[in-house]
C-alpha cells in the first residue's frame, strides 16, 4: 500500500477528518474547534472540494492550517461539475489553490468518473500538476475497480500513478467489499473511505427521532431508505448499549479495522458529534465483537457466479 508521509515526514493517520460541514452545518467557530479537536486526536489528513459549500469548506481550512502546514495532508477534488478536461481541471485546482492559501496541495482528487473527456488528457493534466510541484499525490472518488484501473493503466503510460481512491463504504453500504478493496489491496492504492457512519443512519439518531441529511436530503434518504438499513442500524444501536458504548464508535471501528482501509474520512457539525468517531481511533475492536457487527448487514455477492471458489 502506498504511505503517504506529511511534508515533515510523519505517516498518514488512521483517520482523515472530512470539511464538507464546513461552511453548512457547521458555522467558522465550530469548524475551527473541530479541527482542532481532530489535530489533538492525532489526525493529520483533512479532506475538502472546489463543490463544497460554494468554497467556503476549502477557505475555512486554509484558515487553520497555519504553521501546521508541515505537518499536515491536505487533499482536494476537482470535477464533480465541469467534467475533468484540462480547462476545468486547471482553473477549478487554481481556485482551490487560492482559497486553502496554499502553493502545492498534497492530494488532488478527480471528483466522480467522466466518460465523455479522454483520460490521456486529464492525465496528462494531471502529471503536469504533478510534475511542476502542485500536487504530490493523485486520487480518485467514487470510481468503480474497472475505471480506477482503466485510469491507472492511461496514469502509468505516463509515468504516474494512482496513489488513494475514496468509496462510499460503511457497515450499510458494503459494496466496495466486492472489486474495490481487494483491487486496492493488490495495486497497493490507499483507501480513505466516506460516510463511514452511513449519513448518520448509524448513529442511532434517526430512530430517535432526530433530524438530519437522511430526512432533509432527498438524495439521502433514497441512499439510506431500505428497511433493513435500518434494522441493521437499530441492532448496531442495541449493540451499543450493551456494551455502554457509542454506536458511531463501533461504526467506525468497524470500518477500521478491514485490512484495506487506510483511513476513513470522519464528519461532523460540531466538536461533541466528532468525538464518537474520534473515540474508535483507541477502541479495540475484537475479532468476535467485530463478526457480530458484521453479521448486522448482508455481504455483498462475490463477483463471481462460481461461488464453490468465491
Amino acid at each position: 500500500m502506498t504511505r503517504l508521509m506529511t511534508l515533515d515526514g510523519t505517516p498518514m493517520s488512521r483517520q482523515c477528518f472530512g470539511c464538507m460541514q464546513f461552511g453548512g452545518t457547521a458555522d467558522r467557530a465550530a469548524s475551527h474547534a473541530m479541527f482542532d479537536a481532530a489535530c489533538a486526536a492525532g489526525i493529520n489528513i483533512f479532506d475538502t472540494a472546489h463543490l463544497y459549500t460554494e468554497g467556503r469548506s476549502e477557505t475555512w481550512l486554509g484558515e487553520v492550517i497555519g504553521p501546521r502546514r508541515d505537518a499536515l495532508l491536505i487533499a482536494t477534488k476537482v470535477g464533480y461539475t465541469g467534467g475533468s478536461g484540462r480547462a476545468n481541471i486547471l482553473s477549478s485546482f487554481d481556485e482551490s489553490r487560492a482559497r486553502l492559501g496554499l502553493d502545492m496541495v498534497d492530494i488532488l482528487y478527480l471528483h466522480r468518473w467522466d466518460g465523455t473527456t479522454p483520460l490521456e488528457e486529464t492525465f496528462e493534466t494531471l502529471a503536469g500538476l504533478q510534475s511542476s510541484g502542485r500536487i504530490r499525490h493523485i486520487g480518485v472518488s467514487n470510481f468503480a475497480a474497472w475505471q480506477v484501473m482503466k485510469a491507472q493503466a492511461v496514469a502509468q503510460a505516463l509515468g504516474m500513478r494512482i496513489d488513494l481512491i475514496q468509496p462510499m463504504y460503511s457497515l450499510v453500504k458494503r459494496q466496495a467489499e466486492v472489486e474495490l478493496l481487494p483491487m486496492a489491496a493488490a495495486e497497493g492504492i490507499a483507501v480513505l473511505p466516506y460516510s463511514p457512519l452511513g449519513g448518520g443512519l448509524l448513529t442511532g439518531k434517526y430512530a430517535r427521532g432526530d433530524v438530519g441529511r437522511l430526512s432533509t436530503d432527498p438524495r439521502y434518504a433514497a441512499r439510506y431508505g431500505p428497511a433493513w438499513m435500518h434494522e441493521a442500524a437499530a441492532g448496531l444501536a442495541a449493540l451499543g448499549d450493551e456494551l455502554d458504548m457509542d454506536p458511531a464508535t463501533l461504526a467506525v471501528a468497524w470500518v477500521m479495522t478491514h485490512e484495506a482501509i487506510s483511513a476513513p474520512i470522519v464528519s461532523a457539525r460540531s466538536e461533541a458529534q466528532l468525538r464518537p468517531s474520534l473515540a474508535a481511533l483507541t477502541y479495540p475492536l475484537s475479532d468476535t465483537l467485530h463478526a457480530q457487527i458484521s453479521a448486522l448487514s448482508p455481504r455483498p455477492a462475490p463477483a463471481t457466479d462460481r461461488l464453490e471458489e468465491a
